[in-house]
């Protein structure tokens, strides 16, 4: 019923843009918060940024603030994670989750999350 699908991965280079998009159905979009996670290989998934149900309030890991901006635009039931200046430690798959919780980053708190869209960053 719930549908999270992201878009917008691929491969790139040091210091290069990407803009992922995750397009959500099934649910009330607005009443939802949003949040970006990622995985490396054989690492634990970790919190990259949440944006709440309402917008402007947004928080980042430690690691994208100043170069990641998440955004988004509730009539296309849409959240977005523009990524500039792109680092080899972005690698990952990045899923994008909903939860009515805010601000949580405990990834075991969103009950809906997407495929993933894969973001690789050679040098």
């Amino acid at each position: 019923q719930v549908q999270l699908v992201e878009s917008g991965g691929g491969l790139v280079q040091v210091g290069d843009s990407l803009r992922l998009s995750c397009a959500a159905s099934g649910l009330t979009f607005s009443s939802y918060a949003m949040a970006w996670f990622r995985q490396a290989p054989g690492k634990e998934r970790e919190f990259v940024a949440a944006i709440k149900w309402s917008g402007g309030t947004t928080d980042y890991s430690t690691s994208v603030k100043g170069r990641f901006t998440i955004s988004r635009d509730n009539a296309k039931s849409t959240v977005y994670l523009q990524m500039n200046s792109l680092k080899p430690e972005d690698t990952g798959i990045y899923n994008c989750a909903a939860t009515r919780l805010y601000p949580i980053i405990r990834d075991q708190a969103y009950p809906y999350w997407g495929q993933g869209t894969q973001v690789a960053v050679s040098s």
